[in-house]
């Protein structure tokens, strides 16, 4: 039982043994020190640790890259301000010569080239666009929804609705779940006439996806329904939800377009200045600002307005309304100048691939020649016959002096049940004016004053027209208007 002791004790009086055991101590008694040593050394850090700590703010993150703020607009189908679309289209120009095999840069690329065109109303963007993105088709020629998406955007921006429907069409077997896609396919729609498939295809996107543009896309819809307070409450919440400012200053313009197209010129004019406060390449929001401040009697702030809006974006449309403009105010040499400036855009948009047939019939109806406007806009109708159409040719019918078949159109237009829901003053203007040529007094009564109460200034030529014809018609009957308002 002893054994194990003794046995210990024996090692411990062997020799050297003792020579160990202290040489032990020693190592001890040193690691003691070290520790007194360290917890002398933290008290004074661990006092000073009691003071306030002042945070060292975090770095800011980089800056973006040139162009990448409009690489995600364009991507995600939103608007881009004009110097990041610049930058984008720049910067992506010089990545594809190092890497031409790039599907995806070809397709950003010519969506950019898509948007830079619009904004500008340079139609030589367009077959830029086109040869972009048929490259990337061809670099990756399946499963590209990117190039397809990009050629629906482009055909709808040319006005070539069969062709976008097409390619949307396209774009949505790959990619079902692709919100982008959708409002591609509304526009086409619409453009076509199809205004059952424009709404299903708006419910299929808002349940997909939930975001400003979606809302502002939902807008124009409700706003072609005849929905304008839903349309304008959507366009609110689209222009308080988007961050970026050209995004913003987009929904802004069309709540501004909507608010004009109700009368209200104040409110209107509202929100045209804050569309071009947020983005000064707003030239929308500026001929807007044209429409509104003549409206107001303001008409040199008004030139002013659609003069600039020219001379940025020389849209035909701005053309028009500034020529009609100089007409109402009895300065013909003026309004020639800008008709004839109208002509020169819709040849330069045609070399660019671009539609115009539906402006320049309207313009031929009123300021050319009737008959040319007519064949015009049959063959428009043939192709794609949206309401816009209709009341085009109906109105071009007219002024060719078929009034019978005119009116068969300008029904097409007003007429609910055919989707014209959308509250026009110049649809029911036009439609009273036929009906009057026509001897319908009390149609034609009903919307002549019609037109009036949706919008009392949406014409400088046709407002004092229609105030004549209801003249000479005598006081309109009320039946009927309180019924057709109380959805405006």
């Amino acid at each position: 039982m002893d054994a194990e002791p003794m046995t210990s004790v024996a090692s411990a009086r062997r020799p050297g043994a003792a020579r160990r055991v202290a040489g032990r101590l020693l190592i001890a008694s040193a690691m003691v020190c070290v520790a007194l040593g360290a917890a002398l050394m933290l008290a004074p850090s661990q006092q000073r640790s009691a003071a306030p700590v002042v945070p060292v703010a975090p770095a800011a993150p980089p800056a973006p890259a040139p162009g990448a703020q409009a690489r995600a607009a364009v991507v995600g189908g939103l608007p881009a301000a004009l110097p990041d679309l610049a930058m984008l289209i720049g910067e992506r120009e010089t990545y594809l010569r190092v890497h031409p095999k790039d599907a995806r840069s070809w397709a950003v690329l010519g969506a950019a080239y898509v948007e830079q065109g619009r904004r500008t109303a340079d139609a030589a963007y367009y077959p830029r666009a086109e040869e972009a993105l048929r490259t990337s088709l061809r670099t990756h020629p399946t499963g590209n929804a990117d190039a397809l998406d990009g050629l629906a955007a482009l055909a709808n921006a040319r006005r070539d609705f069969p062709a976008a429907r097409e390619w949307g069409e396209e774009a949505l077997k790959l990619a079902p779940k692709r919100w982008t896609t959708y409002p591609l396919l509304i526009d086409a729609y619409t453009g076509l006439g199809d205004y059952k498939a424009a709404r299903g295809t708006l419910d299929k996107l808002m349940a997909l996806h939930h975001a400003p543009a979606v809302q502002a896309r939902a807008a124009a819809v409700y706003r072609d329904r005849g929905w304008r307070e839903d349309a304008a409450a959507l366009l609110s919440d689209a222009a308080a939800g988007a961050r970026d400012p050209a995004e913003q200053a987009a929904y802004q313009e069309q709540a501004g377009q909507l608010a004009w197209e109700r009368g209200d010129r104040e409110e209107a004019l509202r929100r045209f200045q804050e569309a071009v406060r947020l983005d000064p390449d707003q030239r929308a929001a500026q001929a807007g600002q044209g429409r509104a401040l003549a409206a107001l009697g303001r008409t040199s702030e008004a030139l002013a307005a659609y003069q600039a809006a020219l001379a940025k974006q020389p849209l035909p449309q701005y053309a028009l309304e500034l020529g009609e403009l100089y007409e109402s105010l009895g300065l013909e040499h003026a309004a020639r100048v800008q008709y004839d400036l109208l002509r020169a855009r819709v040849d330069s948009a045609a070399a660019g691939g671009a539609d115009e047939e539906l402006l320049l019939g309207r313009f031929e109806a009123d300021h050319g020649d009737a008959m040319d406007a007519v064949e015009r806009l049959r063959a428009e109708w043939e192709r794609q016959p949206g309401i816009a159409v209709a009341d085009a040719l109906g109105w071009a019918l007219h002024r060719a002096g078929d009034d019978e078949e005119a009116l068969k159109y300008a029904t097409i237009a007003t007429d609910k049940d055919h989707g014209g829901g959308v509250r026009s003053a110049l649809y029911a203007y036009h439609r009273g004016m036929i009906e009057q040529r026509l001897e319908l007094s009390g149609p034609a009564s009903r919307h002549l004053q019609e037109a009036l109460r949706i919008n009392p200034y949406f014409s400088p030529l046709a407002v004092p027209a229609a105030r004549t014809a209801l003249a000479r018609l005598g006081e309109p009957p009320d039946v009927g208007l309180g019924e057709e308002d109380a959805g405006s």
